[in-house]
């Protein structure tokens, strides 16, 4: 019987094979000489998992620039474990141009390789071949004595006691896995339908109509939306990007020089949402010059502080404050070190007056104003989160024009340098996400936030949603956007208070979002087994890990010995599982802080039973003699 220790990792995509890279890292500090085998458990393959597979459409992008994605560490990561560089997806591309990478890719992702730019947008299917190499390279980079099995199908089930090996139940396989320790990185999770998707399904199905509910839009059949048929959309982030592209180009439309030619075979979008518009362009130029100093009112003294105060956090009375801080510094100190021509006092007078004043206060809007004349160089978050709340127009086609006005001076703003404190907001919002990973589960308004100011789709799709919007194939709908089942029309119909009484009526209601992250609603019986099991979840449906090393915990606050989980789905979900370069990547820190845990774990196990196996001195052969070899066994 095999000695050594067994690892399951469930889940192959970018936070599975970050989690080999940091593995891979720590092993000659931590597992030097011992011998372990990896189960990697994915019917996706390894490197870009399910989200990020080659098999999917060519039309679809990345949301982020070739020269902002890496999968490596830095030394602005803060890990235990060794920094071990390597090229993000721009450099890489330059080396298999040059010859120094050699990648096995078809001829028509193979020229996209050699076409990259570092501000060009990849297709994902270019990024599934980057991740591909990590992976091969993550595996390779392994000490001799660890070896990665992989498995490609579906994990069902994890038991097992909890000071004992641990059983995964695998899709098609009778037998279990048996391991020591399990780590799941299985990304973004499939849901059941809630009590008002479930209300919505059911009135489509008694009227024939088309009701999609919450999915991966490059895994859903939109083959049921009709040609010229209007199709209410509830959702405009990136979900909704997707969703555009696919029932335009991918039915056959063009773009050239900002005008859509229609293929005749599109629906009619209109779309709406809470905000009622798109989620902001994604930044269009480099940084120059000085870095905000960052962290400054949201560090680790703030987040121990928050986390030793009694009773409950309250995420918008304790933590929102010193996020809107956070902002406002690394906005205002850009705009007074790079753009002091269009301030009315120094750096070190401004900052002083502002951080004495209460947020809010009548003291700091005055402060602001003398300060800074112009108001779109003042950081307004609210106007900023919400900008048409309030507004109401008289029709839905003076909506059409308003917003591709507010669109276009978006794109304009977000492409001009001379704005560069939009970058440094940006920068703000890295920094504050990093922090608060610490303190959990901090809801669905700050990701949401955050996706919406910091991830957004590149500027040219957003310039393609105009041209479509000119064309007449997207139509807007407005902010806090209503959708109602009329059981007498037997339609879906969808309103906005932006243009008060005016409604749309369609026979196919689309959600652009993905399923919520949460184990009580979650399809996945592997996670809803876990669930069952006793592991604890926040009121948001979180899986409760620790944050330092993704240790699941149970209901009693007790970590599991042998359960560790990392990914969106938990409360130490990140930005992302990649990351821009040298932005300290809080997803690596935690790949880190799971890896050493688990390699610290399995060395005691190995030398505990190296030790209970190792017989007797009396027992123990002789030595061989010298010139006579040993045969292992």
């Amino acid at each position: 019987m095999s000695l050594a220790p067994t690892l399951v990792i469930i889940g192959a995509g970018p936070r599975g094979t970050g989690l080999i890279e940091r593995i891979a890292a720590n092993a000659a500090e931590l597992y030097a000489g011992e011998r372990l085998d990896i189960h990697l458990v994915d019917p996706h393959p390894a490197g870009g998992g399910r989200i990020w597979r080659h098999d999917q459409s060519p039309l679809l992008w990345m949301n982020s620039m070739a020269q902002d994605v890496t999968v490596f560490t830095d030394d602005t990561v803060r890990q235990e474990g060794p920094v071990r560089p390597g090229p993000a997806l721009d450099a890489w591309a330059e080396d298999v141009r040059a010859g120094r990478i050699t990648v096995d890719a078809e001829p028509a992702v193979l020229a996209e390789i050699h076409a990259l730019a570092g501000q060009d947008f990849p297709t994902r299917r270019l990024q599934s071949v980057y991740l591909r190499w990590f992976y091969e390279e993550s595996a390779a980079a392994l000490p001799a004595g660890i070896t990665v099995h992989e498995h490609p199908t579906r994990a069902l089930r994890v038991t097992g006691p909890r000071d004992g090996r641990q059983r995964v139940w695998l899709e098609g396989r009778a037998e279990p896995l048996v391991a020591d320790l399990v780590v799941l990185t299985v990304g973004h999770l499939d849901a059941e339908l809630d009590d008002e998707q479930k209300e919505l399904a059911s009135f489509a199905l008694r009227n024939d109509l088309v009701h999609l509910p919450p999915d991966f839009t490059a895994d859903t059949d939109l083959d049921a939306l009709l040609p010229g048929e209007p199709v209410i959309v509830r959702g405009f982030g990136l979900a909704f990007v997707d969703l555009m592209v696919l029932l335009t180009e991918g039915r056959g439309g063009r773009h050239e020089d900002g005008v859509y030619h229609p293929s005749g075979r599109e629906p009619v979008l209109h779309v709406g949402s809470r905000r009622g518009v798109p989620y902001h362009s994604k930044i269009g130029y480099g940084w120059e010059g000085e870095r905000p100093p960052l962290p400054h009112h949201l560090g680790p003294e703030h987040i121990g502080k928050l986390l030793s105060a009694p009773g409950p956090l309250d995420f918008r009375r304790d933590v929102w404050p010193l996020i809107a801080r956070e902002l406002a510094h690394a906005h205002y100190h850009r705009l007074f070190t790079a753009h002091p021509e269009r301030t009315t006092t120094s750096w070190e007078e401004f900052r002083r007056d502002h951080e004495a004043a209460e947020p809010g206060s009548p003291e700091l809007v005055e402060l602001v104003a003398r300060s800074v004349p112009d108001p779109a160089d003042r950081l307004d978050l609210d106007v900023l989160d919400r900008p048409l709340q309030g507004l109401t127009l008289p029709t839905q086609d003076a909506l059409q024009e308003t917003l591709r006005d507010y669109i276009t001076a978006d794109l304009a703003r977000r492409h001009d340098s001379a704005h560069s404190s939009d970058l440094a907001v940006f920068f703000g919002l890295l920094s504050a996400y990093v922090q608060l990973v610490a303190l959990g589960d901090s809801g669905d308004s700050w990701h949401g936030f955050f996706s919406y100011l910091a991830s957004g789709p590149p500027g040219p799709r957003l310039e393609q949603l105009l041209a479509l919007s000119r064309a007449g194939v997207v139509r807007f709908l407005g902010a806090d956007m209503t959708v109602e089942a009329d059981e007498k029309q037997g339609v879906f119909r969808a309103g906005s208070p932006t243009v008060p009484g005016a409604h749309v009526e369609a026979r196919a209601l689309v959600e652009a979002r993905l399923p919520s992250p949460s184990l009580r609603h979650t399809s996945s019986p592997l996670l809803r087994g876990l669930y069952e099991d006793g592991a604890a979840v926040t009121d948001n449906g979180l899986l409760q890990v620790s944050p330092r090393d993704g240790r699941i915990q149970d209901r009693d606050g007790v970590a599991h010995p042998r359960r560790f989980a990392l990914g969106p789905f938990t409360t130490a979900r990140s930005s992302g599982a990649f990351t821009r370069p040298r932005t300290g990547g809080p997803a690596f820190s935690q790949n880190d802080g799971a890896a050493r845990a688990v390699l610290a774990f399995l060395h005691t196990l190995a030398d505990h039973r190296t030790s209970v196996s190792r017989p007797a001195p009396e027992d123990r052969p002789a030595p061989a003699p010298a010139d006579r070899p040993v045969l292992a066994t």
